[in-house]
């Protein structure tokens, strides 16, 4: 403290104070019960509800025709693009120069029929649920003597969809010195091919309620889940509101409430990041605050908002233009996975993917024409203040994992999810990736899970 000027002292012990009367606080708020999130109800479908719903699965097989692709190439064929500013790299979006190497790509190399057979090598099924068709990936390990079976629901986020798995799936389902998982990867109502709501409201809390009643159906009472992007908080509610089946929940992105120990954390972190539940390699990963956290952030998030207001209007355009679609798309593929790659004229996409995994996850959603009702769900969710939901308000007590990637836009720590997350297992700061943590470093995202699983099955 000598070594600072009186300012700096002043700010150091005052913010010391309050930090002690902030922990002691906190201490007292996590010894109130956990309550759990009422299941509630809804109807998606079109017109009223029925008396009754068929409860069946049905097998699902992804296909294609050739007036499908014929009108897909002609679209590209006719595209008009816009010229990129000299130097611009991606600062200012998608480039259109590396444009148009994708779009040669697509429409000279890339063989949809093929991709479809790969999408189909494991088993598809969908099932009614709340008057919606809701799609899902069902695999199950190979067969091994003396093997403990964890069922594990993937869930996926925008603008990814569930072939984001599909690289984690082999590894999953493999034996790990004695257990193996059985994976179920839906695709949220909206999103490729699970149908989309009809009516107005479908959030979070409907899609948690609807993969609760798929996994019953399934005849699991008891599961693992995993989600990152509006995953993390699907999975999130599902726990919150069956706890009793929720055996665990890992996540590789967390959004931390807002309160007195984040604005704590906030002022002392840089200084004495110790008094305030941080590490080293928080406070590198968060300061400067500002930088990162808002200007950052701002500059990344003109689709929310875009999204959360006016989806439908954006959604004419997308819709009907695969080009416009892709640059769309693939530009956040580019910036979350690292923000350095908007200074490269390439965005840095095939660095972590190829064009043929991207593109596949694109025509996901250009065939199924889903990207106007995938974008209709941050509305939904994003109407009124997100933190004075209910679910925000209420805290989350099965046993959690958090695999925290250093490329992720918003770095939470361990003291800022603890509030929510009553009761975390463990906490990994990744070695390496971003936003599409199963996509980018599949193997690492793997050994997270597996660990978690251990220790939470004590095996």
């Amino acid at each position: 403290l000598l070594l600072l000027d009186v300012s700096q002292q002043q700010q150091i012990l005052i913010g010391s104070a309050v930090a002690v009367f902030g922990i002691l606080a906190y201490k007292l708020l996590q010894r109130r019960k956990p309550k759990v999130l009422p299941l509630g109800q809804g109807w998606w479908g079109k017109g009223k509800k029925p008396l009754s719903e068929d409860e069946q699965i049905y097998p699902f097989k992804i296909q294609t025709s050739d007036e499908e692709i014929e009108d897909l190439h002609t679209r590209l064929d006719r595209t008009r693009y816009a010229d990129s500013l000299e130097e611009s790299t991606f600062q200012y979006g998608f480039n259109s120069t590396y444009l148009k190497r994708v779009v040669s790509y697509w429409r000279n190399e890339f063989d949809w029929r093929k991709q479809v057979d790969v999408l189909n090598n494991y088993p598809h099924f969908k099932t009614k649920i709340e008057g919606l068709d809701v799609h899902f990936v069902h695999v199950r390990p190979p067969p091994s003597k003396n093997q403990k079976i964890i069922p594990l629901m993937l869930v996926h986020g925008w603008p990814g969809s569930f072939y984001e798995f599909y690289k984690i799936l082999p590894l999953l389902t493999q034996n790990h010195n004695g257990f193996a998982f059985e994976v179920i990867c839906p695709s949220i109502p909206g999103y490729g091919y699970s149908e989309a709501p009809n009516k107005k409201g479908f959030n979070t809390l409907a899609a948690a309620r609807i993969f609760l009643t798929l996994m019953e159906r399934l005849g699991f009472d008891k599961f693992y889940l995993q989600g990152g992007d509006w995953g993390s908080l699907i999975t999130t509610n599902m726990a919150q509101m069956k706890p009793d089946c929720v055996k665990g929940l890992h996540l590789n992105m967390v959004m931390a409430a807002r309160g007195f120990k984040q604005l704590l954390s906030i002022i002392i972190g840089p200084y004495l990041p110790f008094l305030v539940g941080l590490t080293r390699e928080d406070v590198r990963r968060m300061f400067p605050f500002f930088q990162k956290n808002v200007v950052e952030i701002l500059k990344e998030t003109g689709y929310m908002h875009i999204q959360a207001t006016k989806p439908d209007t954006a959604g004419c355009a997308v819709n009907d233009s695969p080009v416009g679609l892709a640059a769309y798309i693939l530009e956040k593929f580019s910036t979350c996975t690292d923000l350095k790659y908007r200074d490269l004229a390439d965005g840095g996409l095939e660095r972590k993917f190829s064009l043929e995994d991207l593109l596949t996850n694109i025509m996901i959603y250009w065939t199924t024409g889903s990207i106007t009702s995938s974008m209709r769900f941050y509305k939904e969710n994003l109407q009124g203040d997100p933190y004075s939901r209910e679910d925000a308000l209420l805290g989350v007590s099965v046993p959690t994992a958090v695999a925290a990637f250093p490329n992720e836009l918003l770095h939470t720590p361990k003291s800022w999810a603890e509030p929510r997350y009553s009761n975390i297992y463990s906490y990994t700061y990744m070695q390496r990736g971003g936003h599409f943590a199963a996509l980018e470093e599949p193997q690492l995202l793997v050994d997270d899970i597996v660990g978690f699983v251990r220790k939470v099955e004590k095996l």
